[in-house]
């Protein structure tokens, strides 16, 4: 029977690990550069129509 290879599976979870991390980051600074002009706070709707 073959031995089982810790060190190759310990390698792949870290290799994982540091992807998502990595994926994470991105989606994070992302949205920081790329805010469109609509996310600035709209007037209640009531506000608007009597102006």
């Amino acid at each position: 029977m073959a031995k089982t290879n810790y060190t190759f599976e310990k390698r792949q979870k870290e290799i994982a690990k540091k992807q998502k991390k990595e994926e994470k980051r991105q989606r994070k600074i992302a949205p920081q550069g790329e805010r469109p002009q609509n996310d600035q706070p709209q007037p209640p709707a009531d506000e608007v129509s009597s102006a």
